[in-house]
């Protein structure tokens, strides 16, 4: 077995991912209910809306890392509105993925907890990024922007696990 894939089972496997489900149930258990409700947990497009929405997001902060690296000071305005935009859509990209994650269960839940533990590491960091460009702090910006990727990557990766290997984005009637 490859060494992501024996990563992903040892996350599935592991005690402590189930604690962390358990402590967001707890935390986020309001939110959930109302998730399951809203037009984000849809099945119009036959599977979950919350793979779309991730592209939007990650494509935002992605180009702003880009941006920091490659673009210079002529880049810090646009590096800012992308950095903004991509915490936007965060919201709503976290909603759909936890009125996914209310719907898991066993191995899959506590990946998905893992998964969303990270993004909301990132996209807290990608805040702090935001706060900084905001204050004319742009080398902090830059730093903790791509401290944000680096932590999307390994959520990233436990995401396209769960929804494609584990087949939980499939959101088609009388599938499942």
């Amino acid at each position: 077995m490859s060494l992501p894939r024996r990563a992903a089972q040892a996350v599935a496997e592991s005690s402590v991912s189930e604690r962390v489900a358990d402590a967001q149930k707890f935390f986020y258990g309001p939110v959930l209910q109302w998730a399951r409700r809203s037009p984000l947990h849809s099945d119009v497009l036959g599977h979950s809306l919350h793979p779309v929405l991730t592209d939007l997001t990650l494509g935002c902060w992605t180009s702003v890392t880009l941006l920091d690296v490659l673009g210079g000071p002529s880049s810090r305005h646009a590096a800012t509105v992308l950095t903004s935009a991509g915490v936007a859509v965060a919201v709503p990209t976290a909603v759909a993925g936890a009125a996914d994650w209310a719907e898991m269960t066993g191995s899959e839940r506590r990946v998905g907890a893992v998964h969303a533990l990270g993004t909301d590491a990132a996209t807290f960091l990608f805040m702090g990024s935001l706060v900084a460009r905001v204050r004319g702090r742009y080398s902090a910006a830059a730093g903790l922007g791509i401290c944000a990727n680096a932590v999307m990557v390994g959520a990233g990766f436990l995401g396209g696990h769960l929804a494609l290997n584990r087949g939980t984005a499939r959101r088609v009637r009388g599938e499942g």
